[in-house]
Protein backbone atom coordinates (compact mmCIF):
# COMPACT_ATOMS: atom_id res chain seq x y z
CA UNK A 1 0.00 0.00 0.00
CA UNK A 2 2.68 2.63 0.69
CA UNK A 3 4.06 2.34 -3.00
CA UNK A 4 0.79 1.96 -4.70
CA UNK A 5 -1.20 4.97 -3.00
CA UNK A 6 -3.95 2.33 -2.16
CA UNK A 7 -4.42 4.47 1.13
CA UNK A 8 -7.09 5.59 3.39
CA UNK A 9 -8.54 9.13 2.49
CA UNK A 10 -9.62 9.65 6.17
CA UNK A 11 -8.76 9.02 9.58
CA UNK A 12 -10.35 6.09 11.79
CA UNK A 13 -12.41 7.78 13.71
CA UNK A 14 -9.88 9.15 16.87
CA UNK A 15 -9.11 7.53 20.24
CA UNK A 16 -10.69 9.20 23.44
CA UNK A 17 -8.55 12.04 24.79
CA UNK A 18 -6.96 13.30 21.07
CA UNK A 19 -7.74 16.54 19.50
CA UNK A 20 -6.43 17.07 15.60
CA UNK A 21 -6.35 20.17 13.73
CA UNK A 22 -6.62 19.10 10.06
CA UNK A 23 -5.52 20.52 7.04
CA UNK A 24 -3.29 23.49 7.97
CA UNK A 25 -1.77 25.59 5.13
CA UNK A 26 2.37 25.30 5.28
CA UNK A 27 2.65 26.83 1.92
CA UNK A 28 0.63 27.94 -0.56
CA UNK A 29 -0.48 25.26 -2.69
CA UNK A 30 -3.24 23.39 -2.47
CA UNK A 31 -1.30 19.96 -1.17
CA UNK A 32 0.56 21.82 1.16
CA UNK A 33 -1.58 21.13 4.17
CA UNK A 34 -0.85 18.54 7.74
CA UNK A 35 -2.86 17.66 10.58
CA UNK A 36 -1.33 18.30 13.92
CA UNK A 37 -2.19 15.45 16.40
CA UNK A 38 -2.28 16.04 20.29
CA UNK A 39 -3.15 14.11 23.29
CA UNK A 40 -5.88 16.84 25.36
CA UNK A 41 -4.81 16.29 28.47
CA UNK A 42 -2.51 18.99 29.65
CA UNK A 43 1.24 17.98 30.00
CA UNK A 44 3.30 19.13 32.77
CA UNK A 45 5.95 19.83 30.88
CA UNK A 46 6.82 20.37 27.09
CA UNK A 47 6.87 17.18 24.97
CA UNK A 48 8.44 15.86 22.40
CA UNK A 49 7.07 16.30 18.61
CA UNK A 50 7.51 13.88 15.54
CA UNK A 51 6.89 14.98 11.75
CA UNK A 52 5.33 11.95 9.63
CA UNK A 53 5.64 11.59 5.95
CA UNK A 54 4.10 9.38 3.73
CA UNK A 55 5.13 7.06 1.23
CA UNK A 56 4.01 6.03 -1.97
CA UNK A 57 6.97 6.70 -4.49
CA UNK A 58 6.34 10.25 -4.88
CA UNK A 59 3.35 9.39 -6.94
CA UNK A 60 0.50 8.59 -4.55
CA UNK A 61 -0.02 7.73 -0.67
CA UNK A 62 -1.73 10.00 1.54
CA UNK A 63 -1.44 11.36 4.66
CA UNK A 64 -4.65 9.92 6.69
CA UNK A 65 -2.91 6.37 5.51
CA UNK A 66 -0.13 6.52 8.43
CA UNK A 67 -2.49 6.72 10.86
CA UNK A 68 -1.87 3.09 12.30
CA UNK A 69 1.85 2.75 11.32
CA UNK A 70 3.00 5.98 12.68
CA UNK A 71 0.36 8.52 13.97
CA UNK A 72 -1.26 6.41 16.35
CA UNK A 73 2.09 4.72 17.58
CA UNK A 74 3.63 8.41 18.36
CA UNK A 75 0.63 9.32 20.19
CA UNK A 76 0.44 7.03 22.67
CA UNK A 77 4.18 7.79 23.62
CA UNK A 78 2.98 11.54 24.58
CA UNK A 79 3.78 13.10 21.38
CA UNK A 80 2.97 15.93 19.23
CA UNK A 81 2.42 14.65 15.75
CA UNK A 82 2.36 16.51 12.25
CA UNK A 83 1.09 14.50 9.49
CA UNK A 84 2.44 16.02 6.39
CA UNK A 85 0.71 16.40 2.49
CA UNK A 86 3.11 17.25 -0.39
CA UNK A 87 2.74 17.73 -3.74
CA UNK A 88 2.94 14.53 -5.50
CA UNK A 89 4.76 13.92 -9.60
CA UNK A 90 1.44 14.55 -11.12
CA UNK A 91 1.53 18.27 -9.63
CA UNK A 92 5.32 18.88 -9.58
CA UNK A 93 7.78 16.85 -10.15
CA UNK A 94 11.49 16.56 -8.35
CA UNK A 95 12.39 18.66 -6.12
CA UNK A 96 8.51 19.75 -5.04
CA UNK A 97 8.23 17.22 -2.24
CA UNK A 98 11.66 17.60 -0.85
CA UNK A 99 11.26 21.92 -0.71
CA UNK A 100 7.36 20.61 0.93
CA UNK A 101 8.95 18.45 2.97
CA UNK A 102 11.44 20.89 4.53
CA UNK A 103 8.90 23.46 4.35
CA UNK A 104 6.18 21.69 6.55
CA UNK A 105 9.20 20.63 8.93
CA UNK A 106 9.79 24.39 9.12
CA UNK A 107 6.49 25.08 9.90
CA UNK A 108 6.57 22.60 12.65
CA UNK A 109 9.45 24.15 14.44
CA UNK A 110 8.12 27.40 14.92
CA UNK A 111 4.97 26.27 15.74
CA UNK A 112 5.99 24.21 18.50
CA UNK A 113 5.54 26.32 21.72
CA UNK A 114 1.95 27.09 20.24
CA UNK A 115 1.91 23.05 20.53
CA UNK A 116 4.08 22.82 23.93
CA UNK A 117 6.46 21.00 21.99
CA UNK A 118 9.91 20.65 22.85
CA UNK A 119 11.43 22.16 19.58
CA UNK A 120 15.06 19.93 20.59
CA UNK A 121 13.30 16.49 20.69
CA UNK A 122 11.48 16.97 17.14
CA UNK A 123 11.80 14.06 14.99
CA UNK A 124 10.84 13.32 11.22
CA UNK A 125 9.38 9.63 9.98
CA UNK A 126 8.46 7.92 7.25
CA UNK A 127 8.09 4.96 5.17
CA UNK A 128 9.23 4.13 1.08
CA UNK A 129 9.51 8.03 0.04
CA UNK A 130 8.69 9.01 2.98
CA UNK A 131 11.77 7.66 4.93
CA UNK A 132 13.74 9.17 1.78
CA UNK A 133 11.99 12.50 2.57
CA UNK A 134 12.43 12.15 6.07
CA UNK A 135 15.82 11.27 5.53
CA UNK A 136 16.08 14.49 3.20
CA UNK A 137 14.79 16.70 6.06
CA UNK A 138 17.37 15.87 8.86
CA UNK A 139 20.29 15.92 5.88
CA UNK A 140 19.50 18.68 3.83
CA UNK A 141 22.16 21.48 4.21
CA UNK A 142 21.36 25.46 3.18
CA UNK A 143 24.21 24.34 -0.14
CA UNK A 144 21.34 22.63 -1.92
CA UNK A 145 19.17 25.01 -2.26
CA UNK A 146 16.18 23.06 -2.17
CA UNK A 147 14.34 25.37 0.97
CA UNK A 148 15.51 26.45 4.10
CA UNK A 149 17.61 23.86 6.35
CA UNK A 150 15.36 21.98 9.20
CA UNK A 151 17.10 21.31 12.81
CA UNK A 152 15.75 18.05 14.04
CA UNK A 153 16.63 15.89 16.65
CA UNK A 154 16.66 12.61 14.68
CA UNK A 155 15.41 10.85 11.45
CA UNK A 156 13.55 7.25 12.02
CA UNK A 157 14.13 5.71 8.07
CA UNK A 158 11.91 2.82 7.39
CA UNK A 159 13.16 1.25 3.78
CA UNK A 160 13.64 5.17 1.86
CA UNK A 161 15.25 5.41 -1.20
CA UNK A 162 18.71 6.96 -0.20
CA UNK A 163 20.06 7.00 -4.21
CA UNK A 164 17.54 8.44 -6.28
CA UNK A 165 20.01 7.69 -9.52
CA UNK A 166 20.21 4.24 -9.07
CA UNK A 167 16.07 4.12 -9.70
CA UNK A 168 16.17 5.64 -12.64
CA UNK A 169 18.16 3.16 -14.78
CA UNK A 170 19.75 -0.44 -14.67
CA UNK A 171 18.22 -3.32 -12.47
CA UNK A 172 17.03 -0.92 -9.99
CA UNK A 173 14.76 0.87 -12.46
CA UNK A 174 11.55 1.77 -10.67
CA UNK A 175 8.65 3.44 -12.61
CA UNK A 176 7.82 5.88 -9.74
CA UNK A 177 11.46 6.87 -9.63
CA UNK A 178 11.52 7.55 -13.55
CA UNK A 179 8.08 9.65 -13.02
CA UNK A 180 9.00 11.68 -10.29
CA UNK A 181 12.36 12.79 -12.28
CA UNK A 182 11.35 12.86 -15.74
CA UNK A 183 14.18 12.89 -18.53
CA UNK A 184 15.26 15.79 -19.01
CA UNK A 185 18.67 18.08 -19.38
CA UNK A 186 20.42 18.06 -15.59
CA UNK A 187 18.58 15.05 -14.46
CA UNK A 188 21.58 12.83 -12.64
CA UNK A 189 22.16 16.33 -11.17
CA UNK A 190 18.78 16.58 -10.08
CA UNK A 191 18.60 13.15 -8.82
CA UNK A 192 21.85 13.21 -6.86
CA UNK A 193 20.45 16.82 -5.31
CA UNK A 194 17.99 15.28 -3.99
CA UNK A 195 19.45 11.70 -2.68
CA UNK A 196 20.36 11.84 0.48
CA UNK A 197 23.67 9.91 -0.07
CA UNK A 198 24.91 13.27 -1.06
CA UNK A 199 24.97 14.42 2.06
CA UNK A 200 26.77 12.23 4.43
CA UNK A 201 28.65 14.91 6.15
CA UNK A 202 29.77 15.26 9.74
CA UNK A 203 27.43 17.02 12.29
CA UNK A 204 24.01 15.29 11.31
CA UNK A 205 21.32 14.32 13.54
CA UNK A 206 21.39 10.52 14.87
CA UNK A 207 19.64 8.47 11.95
CA UNK A 208 18.03 4.88 12.55
CA UNK A 209 17.08 2.71 9.46
CA UNK A 210 14.86 0.12 9.41
CA UNK A 211 15.15 -2.10 6.52
CA UNK A 212 14.12 -5.58 5.16
CA UNK A 213 16.54 -7.42 3.91
CA UNK A 214 13.87 -8.92 1.22
CA UNK A 215 12.64 -5.52 0.02
CA UNK A 216 11.36 -6.09 -3.57
CA UNK A 217 10.81 -2.15 -4.39
CA UNK A 218 13.95 -0.48 -2.75
CA UNK A 219 17.32 -2.44 -2.39
CA UNK A 220 18.14 -3.84 1.43
CA UNK A 221 21.95 -1.70 -0.12
CA UNK A 222 20.00 1.80 -0.14
CA UNK A 223 19.72 1.21 4.05
CA UNK A 224 23.29 -0.54 4.69
CA UNK A 225 25.43 1.83 2.38
CA UNK A 226 23.97 5.05 3.72
CA UNK A 227 24.41 3.53 7.56
CA UNK A 228 27.98 1.86 6.59
CA UNK A 229 28.49 6.01 5.02
CA UNK A 230 27.44 7.62 8.21
CA UNK A 231 29.41 5.08 11.14
CA UNK A 232 32.56 5.64 8.77
CA UNK A 233 32.36 9.80 9.56
CA UNK A 234 31.40 9.09 12.92
CA UNK A 235 27.30 10.63 12.55
CA UNK A 236 25.62 8.39 15.50
CA UNK A 237 23.33 6.15 13.13
CA UNK A 238 21.79 2.10 13.76
CA UNK A 239 20.41 -0.48 11.13
CA UNK A 240 17.76 -2.62 12.36
CA UNK A 241 17.43 -5.19 9.31
CA UNK A 242 14.40 -7.31 9.21
CA UNK A 243 15.34 -10.84 7.97
CA UNK A 244 12.90 -11.78 5.01
CA UNK A 245 11.20 -8.62 5.07
CA UNK A 246 9.93 -7.05 2.81
CA UNK A 247 8.67 -3.99 1.30
CA UNK A 248 6.39 -2.47 4.16
CA UNK A 249 6.13 -5.03 7.40
CA UNK A 250 3.23 -6.99 9.20
CA UNK A 251 1.60 -5.51 12.51
CA UNK A 252 3.47 -7.87 14.51
CA UNK A 253 6.92 -6.88 13.18
CA UNK A 254 5.77 -3.29 13.70
CA UNK A 255 4.60 -3.73 17.09
CA UNK A 256 8.95 -5.36 17.72
CA UNK A 257 10.66 -2.81 16.05
CA UNK A 258 8.58 0.29 17.60
CA UNK A 259 10.17 -1.26 21.09
CA UNK A 260 13.51 -0.72 19.31
CA UNK A 261 12.46 2.29 18.06
CA UNK A 262 11.66 4.10 21.31
CA UNK A 263 14.57 2.21 23.02
CA UNK A 264 16.68 4.13 20.60
CA UNK A 265 14.61 7.70 21.21
CA UNK A 266 15.09 7.03 24.56
CA UNK A 267 19.06 6.26 24.04
CA UNK A 268 19.31 9.45 22.45
CA UNK A 269 17.56 12.03 24.81
CA UNK A 270 14.60 12.45 22.64
CA UNK A 271 12.32 10.39 24.68
CA UNK A 272 12.27 10.05 28.74
CA UNK A 273 12.63 7.04 30.63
Amino acid sequence: ASLTGQTPQKYPELPAGVKMDANIAYDTHKETVLDVFQPATPAAAKRPGVIVIHGGGWVGGTKEGQWDNFVRRYLEKGFVVANVEYRLAKAATAPAAVEDALKAANWFLNNAAKYNVDKKRIIVTGGSAGGHLSLMVGMTPKSAKLGKPAKVAAVVNFYGITDVGDQLAGPNMRQYAVTWVPDSPGRIDLANRVSPMTYVRRGLPPILTLHGDADQTVPYEHGVKLTKALNDIGVRTEMISVPQGRHGFPKEKMDELYKEIFAFLTRIGVMKD
